[in-house]
């Protein structure tokens, strides 16, 4: 039977999650399997894997093939590094305790890559709101600025204008005649 390792779909449209699946090549995508090894959302960030790693390791040592994606997450979780250090140890080029120290070893490594990754983007995050906050004191600043002439403009018109009543009044009680008016 030709075993392939594959993504099985769930979800809804536009929210799907995988289920990771043993299944024979000639099974339809969603049908038929022979095991359930885990499984993997990609809507997380970082994307989400459950994987039981001791059947996953035992199925690629088997000879199942896995699916690019699926061959990617197994790498990233380490059942490929896991399978070279094996190959290693059945060759006899070092013993299973020293391929177990090499894999912890391996694990602390990208497990600490991963941590600082983490704070990597925590500090960007942090930068970037901090400098849009800048931005918007800054706008704020120019619509207090501009709110505060618009005030001053408003405040002078209606000073003066009080004032300018009582000098049209002065100036105002002075009748003038045409001499058309005058002549009848």
């Amino acid at each position: 039977m030709a075993t392939k390792i594959r993504l099985q779909r769930h979800g809804r449209k536009g929210y799907a999650f995988y289920a990771i699946v043993i299944a024979d090549s000639r099974a339809p995508r969603d049908g038929k399997f022979t095991e359930k090894i885990g499984t993997y959302n990609p809507n997380t960030d970082p994307a989400t894997v459950d994987l039981n790693f001791d059947r996953a390791l035992k199925w690629v040592l088997t000879g199942a093939q896995p699916t690019d994606t699926v061959r990617n997450i197994l790498s990233h979780e380490g059942v490929y590094m896991k399978k070279h250090l094996l190959g290693g140890v059945a060759k006899g080029a070092f013993s299973e305790e020293e391929a177990n120290a090499r894999f912890t070893a391996w694990q602390n490594n990208k497990q600490s890559g991963l941590a600082a990754l983490k704070v990597k983007q925590q500090e960007a995050q942090k930068a970037e709101e901090k400098a849009r906050l800048e931005a918007e004191k800054k706008v704020n600043e120019v619509r207090a600025k501009a709110l505060a002439a618009k005030k001053v403009v408003e405040v002078s018109p209606q000073a003066a204008a009080p004032n300018e009543p009582a000098l049209e009044e002065k100036e105002a009680p002075v009748p003038e005649t045409t001499p058309v008016e005058a002549g009848e």
